[in-house]
């Protein structure tokens, strides 16, 4: 199996080190293409407007024998460069992570880590965004673990149709994690506070530091399985139609508003 990794943390950030060098070790084809930098939260930005450059990740940095590749663009940027120019043969999965940080709810709309997997759904591949729900702890070894045996079960008994699967994995050791569940995503909501700095020149700029605000979850959702301490596996599509709006919207009869 071949397998694509990317991220939106950057090609040397320790989460998409350690997630392919254990997929490699366990004797599958795993090449690599992520930004040059970190680009969380560019959701599905493309670059339009300037080139896009590739360089070869610095030798050492992952396992020897492993294809590397850094991009000067963004999480859907490389992925797509990835699929159309820089390896030969399609890869049958495609996997962005592991993120630091956990990707819930409303949060799968901004992430890089979730829209760098949603394109190769597009592509009609199986896909996976994978996040540690962590921004302090950074033993990724529990997680990458983890999709290593999730990867294998999915070999031996493939989906029977390409969609995305988001998986936020507990910061935990693997004997501390209490189960996993099939989870709806949760609600996500923050405020948002910007903040009003002025620099050296005195020119005004703002840094935005939303808060996630903590309320009531539904016991079948993503934030509610990592809050007991389960790994939250999320099934996502990219289309975005509200199937329920259909009726009332037509009965409307908004045709009536060409003539007059």
């Amino acid at each position: 199996m071949h397998i694509l990794i990317s991220n939106d943390d950057g090609i040397y950030a320790p989460g998409v080190r350690v997630l392919a060098n254990t997929l490699y070790e366990a004797g599958y084809t795993v090449t690599v293409v992520c930004p040059d930098r970190e680009r969380s939260a560019t959701g599905h930005a493309l670059t339009m407007h300037k080139p896009l450059r590739v360089e070869a990740a610095v030798p050492g940095f992952y396992a020897e024998g492993l294809t590397a590749w850094a991009v000067s663009g963004t999480p859907s940027d490389a992925v797509k460069l990835g699929l159309d120019a820089l390896i030969t043969e399609r890869p049958d999965l495609i996997i962005s992570g592991i993120n630091r940080g956990a990707n819930l709810g409303s949060d799968v709309l901004y992430s890089g880590t979730v829209s760098a997997a949603m394109e190769g759904a597009m592509e009609g591949l199986p896909s996976i965004a994978v996040s540690l729900a962590s921004y302090e702890i950074a033993d990724y070894q529990p997680a990458a673990d983890f999709i290593a045996r999730f990867v294998a079960a999915l070999e031996r008994d493939p989906l029977q149709e390409p969609f995305l699967l988001n998986i936020n994995v507990p910061a935990l050791p693997t004997a501390e994690i209490a189960g996993v569940r099939i989870a709806r995503l949760g609600i996500r909501r923050y405020r948002d506070q910007f903040q009003k700095r002025f620099d050296p020149r005195g020119n005004v700029y703002y840094w935005l530091a939303g808060i996630v605000i903590e309320g009531e979850e539904a016991p079948d959702s993503d934030v509610a399985a990592l809050k007991e301490a389960c790994i939250a596996i999320t099934p996502l599509k990219y289309n975005l139609t509200y199937e329920p709006a259909f009726v009332p919207l037509t009965e409307r009869n908004f045709e009536k508003l060409l003539t007059n």
